[in-house]
């Protein structure tokens, strides 16, 4: 539903949007808090088997590893962030460690690290006040994206979940978004999809219907709207902004 900038978007009141679904990396939690969380568990997985290596080159093989391991897959394949992180320990040790060695730990330092995008818990939780569906749509692991909301206290605030491993595919696979559409029972045409990447999120939701309002995501002719902080959502579905 591409439109020159949120020319067929920006007379919309508040009555008319019936849904806003959420990406959860870089839109409500910061991806830089969770570099840091991976970087602390390489740290200390390090530190645990003693091993003859600087904690940057370890952090380099789990980036490179966890990276190889995503380029691997078919298209918009849904492939396990827990699969990626037990090759990367794999990788680091030098040996297979099973998961109830290093899963609990990295748990542990996930669960105390992690932080939300400024602004986003509180759009959420001023979004779950009006009448709209309120919903997710991300590329996570299914009870590690829940986990993540429940870290931050949001996540009785969402009516609907769509997760990647609950698909089988990742954004812009038309399959997340057409899922979270049939969850909400709502139109496409009258739902937001914040999201910050622009292949993925804002243009994949506009190839089905949704208008796409990018978050840190590139410029395109999907992007309906732009904002610079999640709680200006609100603005856009109180009527009170142009796109």
């Amino acid at each position: 539903m591409s439109s020159d900038g949120a020319d067929g978007a920006a007379a919309r009141t508040d009555s008319e949007w019936e849904a806003v679904f959420w990406d959860i990396g870089g839109v409500i939690l910061g991806l830089e808090s969770v570099q840091g969380a991976h970087a602390e568990f390489v740290a200390q997985l390090c530190d645990r088997y003693d091993l003859e290596t600087t904690v940057e080159e370890a952090v380099e093989t789990w980036r490179t590893t966890v990276g190889d391991y995503f380029r691997e897959r078919d298209g918009t394949e849904f492939r396990s962030a827990r699969e990626g992180y037990h090759r990367a320990v794999a990788a680091i040790v030098g040996e297979e460690v099973p998961r109830e060695e290093w899963e609990p730990l990295f748990e542990e330092i996930v669960a105390a690290s992690i932080e939300p995008v400024p602004g986003a818990v509180e759009a959420i939780e001023r979004l779950a006040e009006r009448d709209l569906h309120v919903g997710v749509v991300s590329d996570v692991d299914d009870a590690e994206g829940k986990r993540m909301l429940e870290r931050f206290g949001v996540r009785e605030h969402f009516d609907s979940i769509t997760t990647s491993e609950e698909v089988g595919y990742t954004k812009p696979d038309p399959a997340m978004f057409e899922t979270a559409i049939e969850k909400a029972g709502v139109a496409p045409e009258r739902s937001l999809m914040i999201g910050d990447r622009y292949d993925h999120d804002v243009k994949g939701a506009d190839e089905s219907g949704l208008h796409g309002v990018a978050f840190g995501a590139e410029d395109g002719p999907a992007v309906s709207y732009r904002i610079e902080s999640p709680e200006e959502i609100l603005e856009i579905v109180d009527g009170t902004r142009d796109g």
